[in-house]
């Protein structure tokens, strides 16, 4: 009886094991993929390895119109609306977590609402509205409908980590004279950083690889991202410059990266402050 529970736990174990295994394929092939390509000069569709090694891919795109400047108008629009998004999600976050009210989860459900809304369901009136109030083809414009429709998830996750944070570490400040505003920047947000990263984190990546709101409200080649320039690559009839396509993912790929490994260890980071309010 032992050895046969012992086998099915085997058993399990190994098909755990395969399913892991074939998931971490389907995820490593493309990655191989895009480095493979982008350093072969006869790139196809093929995992392969490279006909010889070329750093001819890069060249060609290391250019001020291919990628740097869609690279830096990327940066200003992902950079602006994330920044906008955590400042207000903060701001909104907090009379939730830390009053009381009746209308407190009416706005919550609403806020959860809008964020099962599909974007292409709101474009039309969107573009109709800045086509009224001059935001059309402007960064402006864009970066304030980029932090709109990230800003309800924001919202939700802010609330969730502000709620770990010990409301009697403000009481005090309070006391001292501290105002509301002034625990929210001196105390909350300090304390829960690890929340304040994974917003900025979740909200800078969903920007930057979002297509459809910049082609939609930007019209001059200038001002297009990155997201939108690399469907250059994709040419007429089914032609299309796989190796230049891959070295420019991987130039596009470099910002979330290191975004990520610049903030992973507050990602890891936790609340222990539970002996904060003893004593």
């Amino acid at each position: 009886m032992a050895l046969t529970l012992a086998s099915r736990r085997t058993t399990r174990r190994l098909a755990a094991d395969a399913g892991l295994l074939v998931a971490a394929v389907a995820f490593v092939l493309p990655l191989a993929w895009v480095v493979l390509s982008s350093l072969d000069p006869h790139a196809d569709l093929r995992v392969k390895a490279p006909d010889g090694l070329t750093l001819g891919n890069f060249r060609a795109i290391l250019d001020q119109d291919v990628t740097f400047t869609p690279l830096l108008n990327s940066l200003i629009l992902c950079g602006g609306g994330t920044a906008l998004t955590v400042v207000c999600a903060a701001l909104a976050a907090y009379p939730l977590s830390r009053f009381r009210s009746r209308l407190n989860r009416p706005f919550l459900l609403t806020v959860l609402f809008a964020t099962s809304l599909p974007i292409t369901a709101v474009m039309v009136p969107v573009y109709a509205l800045f086509v009224r109030v001059n935001l059309i083809d402007t960064l402006q414009g864009t970066i304030l409908f980029f932090a709109a429709s990230q800003l309800p998830f924001a919202i939700w996750l802010m609330k969730n980590f502000m709620d770990g944070v010990p409301k009697e570490l403000e009481e005090a400040a309070w006391t001292d004279g501290a105002s509301a505003l002034q625990s929210l920047v001196r105390i909350v947000l300090p304390l829960m950083g690890p929340g304040v990263a994974v917003v900025t984190v979740f909200s800078f990546v969903m920007m930057w690889g979002n297509f459809f709101v910049p082609f939609m409200l930007l019209l001059s080649p200038d001002q297009m991202p990155a997201s939108v320039s690399i469907n250059e690559f994709f040419g007429n009839r089914g032609m299309v410059a796989y190796g230049q396509l891959a070295a420019f993912s991987i130039v596009y790929s470099t910002p979330v990266v290191l975004l990520y490994v610049l903030i992973a260890r507050r990602l890891g980071g936790g609340f222990a402050l539970g002996g904060a309010v003893k004593g």
